[in-house]
């Protein structure tokens, strides 16, 4: 009797856990985060951006959801231009799911939002009080059976450190992958140190990913003048490639640009970085110019991107 007396009470703490939680984070809410979406139409959205094509099985059965009830919820967010359906070429039974550029600019508001939400309920505690929650939330994946899940990636400004450590990796990847010599790590100093120094919180950003104590990627949203936001120094870790990293920091700041009253974006790259080209693409930017220069030690294609918010 005394064993299941103290089952029954653990029970009731459990679940009166759980709503708490539920309640906390609106999840409940007939529309997460003042969107349009429900927590479960969120969820598909946020599943759907990190992965390159997703079949509804695939979805059904990772999410545990009911394939009739995630056909319906896929015509209406399909319907809202927020997911396209394109034949799968190995199963042509199946079609595999992708965002729109809708849906693209939809998760980016999303995931600003969450973690925005997230941020002030943790803003009030101290920072040891931030782990303790922290390390609590991960002591309960783990002993419920979530070891098999990768650590989370989180999006995040620098801590103090990383903005040297972001512009060092940088220089290190394009110098191994394309033969830039040191006058790269240079510029990348100098844009950094230039934020560091003179960057207005209300108006620019760095954004860093980061899974488990790592950094993985960075991009920073600086502003240009006139109205125009520039996004900046975006890399991404070759470990991290395939995650959709890259456009996500991406879609973070042009959602972030656009929430600060900025009316267009820019950029500029170069032509061999044929991966950043595809997510500038997706997020809506447009190639307005290019031109042939001799730059960090090599003959190159400097490419200027824009689009408008």
């Amino acid at each position: 009797m005394a064993a299941d007396t103290r089952t029954d009470a653990q029970i009731a703490e459990m679940r009166a856990f759980n709503r708490f939680y539920t309640r906390l984070v609106g999840a409940l809410d007939a529309h997460l985060l003042a969107s349009p979406y429900s927590l479960a139409e969120a969820r598909v959205i946020y599943e759907v951006a990190h992965r390159d094509g997703v079949s509804a099985a695939d979805l059904a059965r990772e999410l545990s959801l009911d394939p009739g009830y995630l056909s319906r919820m896929l015509a209406r967010l399909v319907e809202a231009d927020i997911l396209a359906l394109a034949p799968n070429p190995s199963d042509r039974r199946q079609n595999l799911i992708g965002l729109t550029e809708e849906g693209r600019s939809a998760f980016g508001r999303l995931e600003a939002e969450a973690v925005a939400a997230v941020g002030t309920l943790l803003a009030p505690l101290p920072e040891g009080e931030r782990a303790e929650i922290c390390g609590a939330m991960g002591l309960i994946r783990r002993r419920l059976g979530d070891m098999a899940a990768p650590a989370p990636v989180v999006i995040r400004p620098p801590r103090p450190g990383e903005i040297g450590l972001i512009v060092g990796r940088q220089a290190a990847i394009y110098a191994q992958e394309y033969g830039w010599d040191a006058s790269y790590e240079g510029l990348a100093a100098e844009i950094a140190g230039a934020f560091i120094q003179h960057h207005d919180p209300a108006r620019e950003r760095c954004l860093v990913a980061e899974r488990a104590g790592q950094v993985l990627g960075s991009v920073f949203l600086v502003d240009a003048g006139e109205g125009v936001a520039q996004l900046r120094l975006l890399y991404v870790e070759p470990s991290a490639r395939g995650l959709g990293l890259g456009s996500t920091l991406v879609e973070q700041c042009v959602a972030q640009a656009r929430a600060a009253g900025y009316t267009r974006m820019k950029l500029w790259t170069q032509s061999v970085l044929v991966a950043a080209r595809r997510i500038y693409a997706r997020a809506g930017f447009t190639l307005v110019r290019s031109e042939p220069t001799h730059s960090f030690g090599q003959d190159l294609v400097s490419e200027f991107w824009e689009r408008a918010l």
